[in-house]
């Protein structure tokens, strides 16, 4: 099969890399050149995407990410891009088009309870455009499109972690986060391919909300830091279960996110 990407980065590597592994052939498409002898990397802007001289296309991988996360970014990176791409891949036998959004479709901000059943309702601009684009990509592809919403990436670095730790003395609430190991999120995505009756989405998350300074602390601690205090009782943020994923059998390698904070500690 050969399978297109556009947008290669940290999270598309892997996934090719598994799917080459597979035996599948690869291109990318980039805004910069790519060293992988696996795959096939063309330079290209999605904006004026050309598909027109390479092999047919039988699946689509689209993960793009804004280099601001200003509004204005967000409505060129992901809602202005889909015609252009929809329109390079209309020559190509296109199966399926996974496209990976995020979990900030979703505007809840009390700690209420989120899972894949659950009404999108953003909250802020940069949520309503990612609506917009996941529509559209729903319009183009009614029935070949995946929406995928990842939860917070981690499993790179933990220098933000680190400089949070070091800084924050106080914290004004109970804010609720949700993670996905880098490693997962590209097994899920590598694994669709074999998913013969795919839902239209899928949150992808490791169903362990945990409290944003206890999480803080607890580096705090390895850090031999004070400890944040807290402030007060209220609740923010949301809590988020990938039921979906969990109903398709998908088994995490990565279920304690502080075991592999630990192990980053030591590189």
């Amino acid at each position: 099969m050969h399978i297109l990407f556009i947008g290669y980065g940290k999270t598309s590597w892997r996934v090719a890399k598994q799917l080459f592994e597979q035996g599948h052939q690869i291109t990318t498409i980039s805004q910069s050149a790519k060293m992988d002898e696996y795959a096939t990397h063309l330079i290209q802007d999605v904006h004026q995407l050309n598909l027109a001289h390479i092999p047919p296309i039988d699946w689509v991988y689209v993960l793009l990410s804004p280099n601001e996360s200003t509004p204005e970014a967000y409505q060129r990176v992901y809602v202005d891009s889909v015609q252009p791409i929809s329109n390079a891949l209309k020559q190509h036998p296109v199966q399926k088009v996974v496209v990976v959004s995020s979990t900030r479709v979703y505007g809840e901000n009390h700690g209420e309870r989120i899972d894949d059943e659950s009404v999108m309702k953003p909250n802020d601009e940069q949520g309503r455009l990612l609506l917009k684009m996941e529509q559209l990509w729903q319009q183009a592809y009614p029935s070949a499109s995946i929406i995928i919403r990842p939860t917070g990436i981690y499993g790179t670095s933990v220098a933000r972690m680190l400089k949070l730790a070091e800084k924050t003395k106080t914290y004004p609430n109970r804010h609720w986060s949700n993670r996905i190991h880098i490693d997962d999120l590209a097994s899920f995505l590598a694994n669709l391919l074999h998913v013969e009756h795919a839902e239209k989405s899928y949150i992808v998350s490791n169903n362990q909300p945990s409290l944003l300074h206890e999480t803080i602390q607890w580096f705090q601690r390895q850090l031999n830091l004070p400890e944040l205090v807290l402030q007060s009782d209220e609740c923010s943020g949301k809590r988020i279960y990938a039921t979906r994923m969990a109903e398709m059998g998908f088994q995490l390698q990565h279920k304690d996110c502080f075991e592999d904070y630990l192990e980053m500690f030591g590189k």
